[in-house]
């Protein structure tokens, strides 16, 4: 543990600065049994600041952003876990009771009545003596809306101080998707599946974003080579246009001819050859004797590239709902007696009452039953069938992924060609920026 504090309203009582008086006061104020107690947040800290400074950094967000609601914050930060890399995961750990302190000290209520009206504006009867009504949040913590915002104003404060430490980096609380970045999303480990991973116990979810990080490091690389390999088409293609600018095999020719010029001995000269030769192979295998072929032959591995990450996004999404599925069921079992326990009800008022009760258990057992039932129609979980298809789409990732790599050595061959013409051609701008008026005139 390196930092564990209670950051407290003006207006709380002073004793719950204890975390057992605290949280013993949040359990005595509910009532039900199976109510929610508590908000609770892992947030990412930045390996590029001192710990000090995400401390700081964090009290400030927390002060700013949930103390100043309202809300208590129990937070905590620990010594950081080493991800596969080695690189350290720093993060704090966030605990926030639901209910809001009201300003005379005490506990404020979840929810709030919202009586449903009739055409004329009228309280609709139950049939019990009272009233038909919804179950409305009296706080906006619980929304999607508030979440996003404090998602990006947590960003927002590290990019600043980023800036402020002159420092070229920046974090998006976006997703891949909505920052349009085309690479695949790893899923969550957890400290359970880590403790595995850091003993030499290979997981699952290890073995899943272990391969996600090595596609996304050949999408990348790809990508890069390929964009920039674009831009210099354009360039060169421009410039050898000119009258009697030399060709691209001309060039290729004149780059090995001076490196041979400066080799020290015969074994250099005979790897020089042997790489001449296989670029020139390569080149009239893929039918490159141009710039124009040579465009192309950057554009139909782009396309390559872009259908082999669509069939990976699929692969993907798949894998990660298989392993999804499990826990679905396990959250149908657990929170089945809840659903039970609803349909027994028989008058409205108390549904209601029992529906606003268990709202979350209610939500997670809709979500598992609606996810089961798209999957198992008949309602007969298949684990092996779930497994023998995720076996498939394992082997089908393996092979996507060897397609990837052989893409990535073409653009690595187009890369080295491009760096050789560069060469070629700077020396023969050196050439002929130092040759004299008579030896043009020999010429």
């Amino acid at each position: 543990m390196i930092c564990s504090e209670i950051l407290l309203p003006a207006h709380a009582p002073p004793e719950y600065a204890d975390r057992e008086t605290l949280w013993n006061a949040v359990e005595k104020v509910e009532r039900g049994k199976k109510a929610q107690l508590a908000y609770s947040f892992d947030i990412a800290l930045q390996n590029e600041f001192s710990m000090e400074e995400n401390i700081a950094l964090a009290r400030q967000f927390l002060l700013e952003q949930f103390v100043s609601r309202s809300m208590i914050v129990d937070f905590a930060v620990h010594s950081p876990d080493k991800e596969d890399g080695g690189i350290s995961n720093p993060h704090f750990h966030v605990m926030c009771p639901i209910r809001p302190i009201e300003p005379n000290g005490k506990w404020g209520n979840k929810q709030r009545r919202e009586y449903v009206l009739d055409e004329s504006g009228n309280r609709i009867p139950d049939g019990t003596g009272d009233y038909v009504f919804n179950a409305v949040p009296t706080t906006d913590w619980g929304s999607p809306e508030t979440l996003e915002h404090w998602r990006k104003t947590w960003a927002e404060l590290c990019n600043a101080k980023f800036a402020e430490k002159e420092l070229p980096c920046s974090i998006d609380h976006r997703s891949y998707e909505r920052q349009s970045v085309d690479l695949l999303p790893t899923v969550h480990e957890g400290p359970t599946v880590r403790a595995m991973e850091r003993k030499g116990i290979a997981t699952e979810k290890g073995e899943f974003n272990r391969w996600v990080k090595a596609t996304n490091a050949a999408i990348r690389d790809i990508r890069r080579k390929i964009a920039a390999l674009a831009d210099w088409l354009k360039e060169v293609k421009a410039e050898l246009s000119k009258p009697k600018a030399p060709d691209l095999i001309s060039l290729l020719q004149a780059y090995f001819d001076r490196r041979n010029a400066g080799a020290y001995s015969q074994k250099a000269r005979i790897n020089n050859l042997k790489e001449m030769n296989a670029l020139f192979n390569y080149l009239m295998e893929n039918g490159i004797h141009d710039l124009d072929a040579l465009e192309a032959r950057v554009d139909a591995i782009r396309e390559s590239s872009d259908a082999l990450k669509k069939k990976l996004d699929s692969q993907t999404a798949r894998m990660r709902e298989i392993r999804k599925l499990p826990d679905y069921l396990a959250t149908y079992h657990e929170m089945k007696p809840v659903y039970d326990g609803l349909r027994k009800i028989k008058f409205t008022r108390s549904k209601e009452k029992y529906k606003a009760d268990h709202a979350a258990e209610l939500k997670q057992f809709y979500q598992a039953r609606r996810k089961l039932s798209a999957e198992f129609p008949d309602g007969k979980f298949d684990q092996h069938k779930l497994d023998a298809e995720y076996a498939k789409l394992e082997q089908e990732h393996a092979e996507t992924y060897a397609q990837f790599k052989a893409i990535r050595a073409d653009s690595q061959q187009l890369w080295k060609i491009k760096s050789y013409v560069d060469t070629a051609r700077k020396n023969l701008e050196h050439t002929q920026q130092h040759t004299s008026p008579k030896q043009e005139q020999g010429i």
